[in-house]
């Protein structure tokens, strides 16, 4: 059975059963403690912490995920992925512990024909928790398992929690017994490798308190629901069901696996070490794609860095395998071809991923090369000092910096005879990790910071957003904190967070920034309001200060935003959908949206282009927006469900995460996008949009910058200023301003290349009266002196090689010679073969003058510069120079 007929049949059969399928959530976790989504039940985190009340009472999913904690030991063993879909059934306050275990059974034990997986109910071994006898029970009386295929497990196995304090239950698995030839009998208990995990039971039952680990956490009572959250890996089910001894060998990998084996021509099979190889490759390409098409593009930080470690390192290991060009643009498209028969997306987005999987492949193999080079010199300082190991700490740079992993600096280490402290990378890369996991459980914490939010929440409801047709009206103080806790009120002075039961202000998000405004109390209190947040879905935080009397909570209150500032944002907002628009239209839908903010009068966005744009493009962009103005289109929006949305050919950005229902910002004819912001009427009303310009901001991800409206208008004002100015002073029509200004640059350049030559010659006149100058010294040819002041370096230079080259060859000679630059002395000193050969290094007479000068310098043997900080100590500088020569003459 295929992967893909696997998910199907999921989704089917819990449909069928009253549960409503939901989408699988983007990689990207709509969560500030998690980079990526690591396990199917994220998406529905908040109905468990009741931050959010669930809009179904039944749920079913198969969600991606992508987990990079043991990225080393991915392709060691055929256990370890980073990316994988997590089959996923839930309930709240619905069924229990029988109805998961019966929904559970049915599915894996039906026959294929009747919907289901058709696994031999002899073979399945089920494990629960310590003292969970309701299950035990379930399984052995209302199922039928034999008491001898039930196990029974501790804390550490068999119990979940989400590692914070929080909902928390026992747990029940289900394994497969894969055979004798996968290790002795005696169930999960004994050997993990012959009876594998295939699905997990988790019963919500209870509260936990604080602690650490899997098992070191109080059980602080029941909870006032009971849920039910399960987990089933589509990729183990699919090994099961495929008849392969592992993942790697499933539909979805093997594939890529045998592309890679075409690349190379190295077979699946043949070695150990190759057979790593293989595996780190199918695995890393199918992450690398799924992370792209979900928004990810590489980077040095956060998601960004795990897309470029995992990318890097499928790339790499193609190398190790014999590949020597380009080899991504063929793996990502096996990859998009075996999975877009389960997300059509990735069929569609096949551009854009290319686009920028290949543009990591070139920055990878560029910087391959500077690499190499790091390691080379690092092996030679090695060898130079005698040594036979290279340090850890390179090591550690080498695969940090330039993300070469252990074994290649191991292999190429070994090429050049040396050996790699391996313990002191593997310390450094252990104190990364635990610098790592500290960050992490900090960050768990973050939990309890919303406490005060839910808590307003859960007594009053969410907020009512009035803001799309409103900009000011009634409303009533729900929550009050003030110096981080909850208060009944605060006075004048006092920094606040207010909660309204409904609001006009829009709060930050999809790229618009917040309103701000002012809330009036029917008491004559007054708050100015400067950010508006949701830290809690739904929630609407207002931040500001209390400026006159008390606030209190219940108060009645009037609202009004500052409309000045919300329509020139609307403006933005509005410009920003016809760029999107404009860009896609030039450059196809690669140029797709990788974020953006919106603010008064201005914007910036961010899209996806692995070059820069012509000058050209982003000139017939701005005027396509222009145009689009004159034309007057409403601008309406409406809500719809998502796949409505999706039908109409509405854009939604990457990263963003939908609900079922939708809101559709439609402009005219011109541009459709999913979007919950604010936004102007007409197009008119935008008066002129002018594009800045656009640069990088990392790779594959460009930023445009511009103006819109008033803004647009003061800046063209500006300019046409500057332009007259200029008209003024050449005496041109404003068409003809280049010509004649690039004339006069080329005449400037002209005049300053014959100042520099004559200036330079007259510098070089000086020498033959230097030579004549020269003081012998104990045989030693010695010549100082100091030029006219705002004589160059690179003048003083060649004067100075002039000078020494008109002194015979088989005579030593020393020339110091000094000017002043800018306030500071400047030095250069050159000695010829004959003077090193007596000793006089330039580099040691520049450090002894430069010193008296107040600075520092160095050189070469043959030549040497230095400066300082005090022109008045030229003379004595000199005089240092001439006692060095006559003491070692």
């Amino acid at each position: 059975m295929e992967s893909a007929e696997i998910r199907r049949r999921w989704l089917s059969f819990f449909e069928e059963r009253g549960h409503t399928v939901v989408p699988s959530a983007s990689l990207i976790a709509d969560d500030p403690t998690l980079l990526l989504v690591p396990a199917g039940m994220v998406p529905f985190k908040p109905y468990f912490l009741g931050e959010v009340k669930p809009p179904f009472s039944r749920a079913s999913s198969v969600q991606k995920c992508v987990r990079t904690p043991d990225i080393e030991e991915v392709g060691k063993t055929t256990r370890h992925g980073t990316f994988f879909q997590m089959c996923g059934n839930f309930s709240f306050g619905d069924y229990f512990k029988e109805g998961a275990i019966k929904l559970a059974w049915e599915l894996l034990t039906s026959s294929v024909e009747h919907g289901g997986y058709g696994l031999d109910p002899e073979k399945l071994w089920i494990t629960v928790y310590l003292d969970d006898d309701e299950a035990e029970t379930i399984w052995r009386d209302v199922v039928g398992v034999p008491a001898e295929r039930i196990q029974r497990l501790g804390k550490k196995d068999n119990f979940w929690s989400m590692g914070v304090p929080g909902p928390c239950g026992p747990c029940s698995e289900i394994n497969y017994d894969r055979g004798p030839e996968f290790g002795v009998e005696g169930g999960p208990a004994v050997n993990d490798e012959r009876y594998v995990e295939i699905w997990n039971l988790v019963f919500m039952q209870y509260e936990r308190g604080e602690g650490t680990g899997k098992d070191d956490f109080e059980i602080l009572g029941d909870l006032p629901s009971k849920n039910i959250d399960t987990g089933l890996g589509l990729e183990r089910l699919a090994m099961i069901l495929q008849g392969v001894q592992n993942m790697y060998e499933t539909d979805t990998l093997k594939v890529v696996i045998d592309k890679a084996t075409e690349l190379t021509g190295v077979a699946y099979g043949k070695s150990h070490d190759s057979d790593v190889s293989l595996r780190v490759v199918a695995d890393h390409m199918r992450t690398s794609v799924m992370l792209i098409g979900d928004g990810v593009t590489p980077g040095n930080e956060g998601r960004g860095y795990v897309l470029r470690r995992i990318m890097r390192r499928a790339v790499r290991n193609m190398r190790l395998l014999g590949a020597t060009g380009p080899v991504v643009r063929e793996l990502v498209d096996t990859v998009i071809t075996t999975m877009s028969e389960q997300y059509p997306e990735l069929e569609t987005d096949r551009k854009r991923i290319e686009t920028v999987a290949l543009a990591e492949e070139a920055a990878f193999l560029k910087a391959l090369k500077g690499g190499t080079n790091i390691l080379d010199t690092a092996v030679t300082e090695t060898k130079a000092s005698g040594g036979t190991v290279l340090a850890g700490e390179k090591a550690f740079l080498l695969h940090d910096t330039w993300g070469f992993p252990i074994d290649l600096t191991l292999e190429m280490a070994a090429e050049q005879g040396l050996s790699v402290d391996e313990d002191g990378f593997r310390r450094l890369m252990k104190e990364q990790r635990e610098r790592a996991k500290a960050d992490a459980l900090a960050k768990k914490t973050g939990h309890a910071d919303l406490s005060s939010y839910r808590e307003i929440a859960d007594a009053s409801g969410a907020t009512r957003f009035t803001g799309y047709t409103n900009t000011e009206g009634e409303t009533t103080v729900v929550g009050l904190i003030a110096n981080g806790a909850p208060s009944p009120a605060a006075s004048e002075g006092d920094e606040v967070e207010v909660v309204l039961d409904r609001t006009p202000f829009y709060a930050e998000g999809g790229g618009q920034l917040a309103d701000q405004g002012r809330i009036k109390l029917h008491s004559g209190a007054v708050i100015e309001i400067r950010d508006v947040q949701q830290p809690v879905p739904g929630v609407y935080v207002h931040k500001g200060s209390v400026q006159v009397g008390e606030v209190t909570v219940g108060a009645s209150a009037y609202a009004a935003i500052d409309v000045r500032r919300r329509r020139a944002i609307a403006r933005a907002h509005s410009a920003t959908h016809l760029t999107h628009q404009a860009l896609r239209d030039a450059l196809g839908p690669t140029a797709a949206q990788a974020g953006s903010e919106n603010s008064p009068g201005r914007f910036r966005f961010d899209f996806g282009s692995p070059n820069a744009v012509p000058g050209t493009v982003l000139t017939d962009v701005e005027q396509k927006i222009n145009e689009v103005l004159s034309r007057e289109l409403d601008v309406h929006a409406e809500v719809m469900p998502i796949d409505e949305a999706k039908r109409q050919g509405a854009i939604a950005e990457f990263g963003e995460k939908y609900g079922e229902q939708v809101r559709v910002v439609t402009i005219g004819d011109f541009s459709k996008e999913l979007c919950g912001g604010t936004h102007v009427h007409n197009t008119a009303q935008l008066g002129l949009v002018k594009l800045l310009g656009e640069s990088s901001i990392g790779s594959g991800v460009r930023r445009i910058e511009a103006l819109v409206g008033v803004d647009a208008y003061n800046f063209l004002a500006r300019e046409h200023t500057v332009v007259a100015q200029l008209q003024e002073l050449v005496k041109g029509r404003p068409e003809e301003l280049p010509e004649k200004i690039s004339s006069m640059l080329g005449k400037l350049k002209d005049a300053e290349k014959e100042i520099e030559k004559f200036r330079a010659e007259k510098v070089l006149q000086a020498a033959a009266g230097l030579v004549d100058s020269a003081r012998d010294i104990r045989g030693v040819a010695l010549v100082t002196g100091q030029v006219p002041d705002g004589t160059g370096a690179d003048d003083l230079r060649k004067l100075v090689l002039d000078v020494r080259g008109r002194i015979s060859s088989d005579r030593p000679a020393v020339v110091a010679l000094f000017t002043t630059v800018g306030g500071k002395p400047l030095t250069v000193i050159a000695t010829n073969e004959a003077a090193r050969e007596r000793g006089f290094k330039a580099g040691e007479l520049v450090r002894t003058a430069a010193k008296t000068l107040g600075g520092g310098g160095g050189g070469k043997p043959d030549v040497a510069q230095g400066g300082g900080q005090n022109p008045q100590a030229v003379g004595e500088a000199m005089a240092a120079v001439e006692r060095l020569v006559t003491e070692n003459a």
